[in-house]
């Protein structure tokens, strides 16, 4: 029984990371490309950062950060965590400054997190 519950749990993290991507994606190339108007990224290495950054912050929010935090604080404190460092992804690798690089993974975490809500 314990497996299926598991397996269920991994279910939903991976579903969750492919919804985080199909969001967040997105609202980093319209942020990136069309608000804060950056023409000399291009689109295929925002993808890719876009990709790094949610792979390595989402599996520390559900397998790492939940097993330390108390579930009253867990959610605030983890998305906390993720925005932190993707801002500091998206500093260090599209060269973005860190006020916008937080801007930018704030609105998309945001966002993330509210059809999150809604589907699951």
């Amino acid at each position: 029984m314990e497996e299926v519950v598991r397996m269920i749990y991994e279910t939903k993290f991976l579903l969750s990371l492919i919804l985080t991507l199909i969001i967040e994606i997105p609202i980093l190339i319209i942020f990136l490309k069309y608000k804060i108007k950056l023409k000399n990224i291009s689109i295929k290495k925002i993808i890719i950062t876009g990709i790094i950054a949610s792979t390595l912050t989402l599996p520390y929010l559900w397998f790492v950060l939940l097993a330390y935090l108390p579930s009253t604080y867990y959610l605030l404190v983890g998305e906390i965590f993720v925005i932190i460092i993707e801002s500091l992804i998206y500093h260090s690798l599209l060269k973005l400054k860190l006020h916008k690089a937080f801007y930018v993974s704030l609105v998309a975490n945001i966002l993330s997190i509210l059809v999150g809500i809604l589907i699951f």
